[in-house]
């Protein structure tokens, strides 16, 4: 019986109070003004690649909830062990509970977690201010009253930092304060002043103020992690991608032909709900979009298949997986240390054959040439896998490919290419992703067709530039 997808959500503790309270005096004007800049409406979240500095109040916790943290991953498979928690809601002095993920409808309360849209992103912090006074985050109370913020040793220290975690509790901390950090508390440990780690920052913390903007991940290398959750099988494929050069804004499934996006995981941000390529099937093929919306690495296609130890279902928090690429415009900083997965994909083909091509390639007009290869046949249909190649001296901004198909012979899909039925023949284009070749770089696509005549003539293959 095909099982009803549902949600898995994470399971997250009570969020951790405020620690090391200190008691002082201060003027009442300076606690005044405190408390009305805090509760200063904030921009509403955006996901853009960068962010000038903000700053906020600064609270720590002990670790992700288990089995999972707000982004969907088990703190064991974090990229770093240095993480913040970023506010999912925005009500200054409202401290009522809302559903997760927040509704378009309700759009303007939406903290800087942005329905886990900043999941997987590196955040600089930076040390500010001490607070000397009382700085509680109660609700509906200024923050550092009957004190003041001073500077002190700690001023300037940084440390960069996994966004993987999300506030949303009834306190001043996650509502009143747009621009709060919730840190790991071991983190504080780790922080640098003039390329020295700081020591005893935790016994002066106090919830003082930090500064933050968003950066590119610190000297990436490789390519992305895929995991499945537990729980996940074949009608219900639920995965988390990790090692992110810039964030995960959307992931994309391609199934029944065609590319779909998957669902978010609730509001973890990088976990996806999945089909399969086949109805009913086991393997997968997935391609990512960054937090600026554009597809990860060129349109780098990822196959990979549900392995053996979740036949029945992943029973584990997170089983991650080897997987093949295809296509894209640009490669990861290094070739990405994967192996096959264990069921080869069936659909589409994860890598070239190595049997010669069944037509020669032609130079057509533009300066490329299209190579065919039947990779798989049965009764009825075959598959086939083409490669386009850049022969000019000048980038490509586009191709096309001409065939001429055997009467009876229809195609049934297409991956990495589009069929364009305004022009001559079986004429089919690059995708948004794939069109831009460097001379002598090469990109692949594929197709299902129906009919038995597999002689598909010589392909005619047209560039632009």
């Amino acid at each position: 019986m095909r099982r009803t997808p549902h949600l898995h959500r994470a399971h997250r503790p009570p969020h951790r109070r405020p620690r090391r309270l200190l008691a002082a005096l201060a003027t009442a004007v300076a606690a005044v003004l405190v408390y009305v800049l805090t509760m200063l409406p904030a921009p509403a979240a955006t996901p853009t690649a960068a962010q000038a500095a903000v700053v906020g109040n600064a609270t720590h916790f002990d670790g992700l909830g288990q089995p999972y943290g707000g982004c969907g991953m088990p703190q064991s498979q974090l990229d770093s062990q240095d993480f913040v928690a970023l506010n999912v809601f925005n009500t200054p002095g409202d401290y009522a509970n809302y559903p997760r993920p927040v509704p378009p409808a309700q759009s303007s309360i939406v903290g800087a977690w942005n329905n886990g849209h900043n999941c997987g992103r590196w955040v600089q912090v930076t040390i500010g201010d001490y607070c000397n006074g009382t700085n509680d985050g109660a609700p509906g109370q200024p923050f550092c009253r009957n004190g003041a913020w001073t500077q002190d040793s700690y001023n300037g220290a940084t440390l960069t930092m996994l966004v993987a975690d999300s506030c949303a509790d009834a306190n001043a901390w996650c509502r009143d304060d747009p621009n709060h950090l919730d840190l790991d508390t071991a983190s504080l440990g780790r922080f640098t002043r003039n390329g020295t780690t700081v020591t005893g920052l935790a016994d002066h913390w106090n919830n003082r103020h930090v500064s933050w903007s968003y950066v590119p991940a610190p000297n990436y290398t490789g390519d992305i992690k895929i995991g499945f959750l537990q729980g996940a099988q074949r009608y219900w494929g639920a995965v988390s991608v990790s090692h992110l050069p810039n964030g995960v804004h959307g992931v994309e499934y391609y199934s029944g032909g065609a590319w779909h996006d998957a669902q978010m995981n609730s509001d973890m941000g990088q976990s996806f709900i999945l089909n399969p390529i086949t109805a009913g099937g086991t393997d997968f093929s997935i391609r990512v979009r960054d937090v600026s919306d554009s597809y990860l690495f060129g349109g780098r296609v990822y196959d990979f298949s549900l392995p053996a130890a979740c036949s029945g279902t992943c029973s584990q928090p997170y089983t991650g997986v080897t997987y093949t690429t295809e296509g894209g415009s640009t490669t990861p900083p290094t070739t990405p240390p994967t192996s096959p997965p264990t069921t080869p994909p069936t659909t589409p083909p994860t890598t070239p054959p190595t049997s010669p091509p069944t037509t020669p390639p032609t130079s057509g007009a533009g300066g490329c040439t299209a190579a065919v290869h039947v990779t798989n046949s049965w009764s009825g249909g075959f598959q086939t896998d083409v490669t386009v190649t850049n022969t000019g001296t000048r980038q490509t901004s586009g191709w096309a490919v001409r065939l001429t198909l055997p009467s009876g012979v229809t195609i049934s899909s297409v991956w990495n290419a589009a069929v364009d039925a305004s022009a001559p023949a079986t004429t089919l284009r690059n995708a948004a992703y794939n069109g831009t070749l460097a001379p002598s770089a090469s990109t692949s696509w594929g197709m299902t067709l129906g009919g038995s005549n597999q002689s598909l003539g010589t392909p005619v293959c047209t560039a632009s530039g």
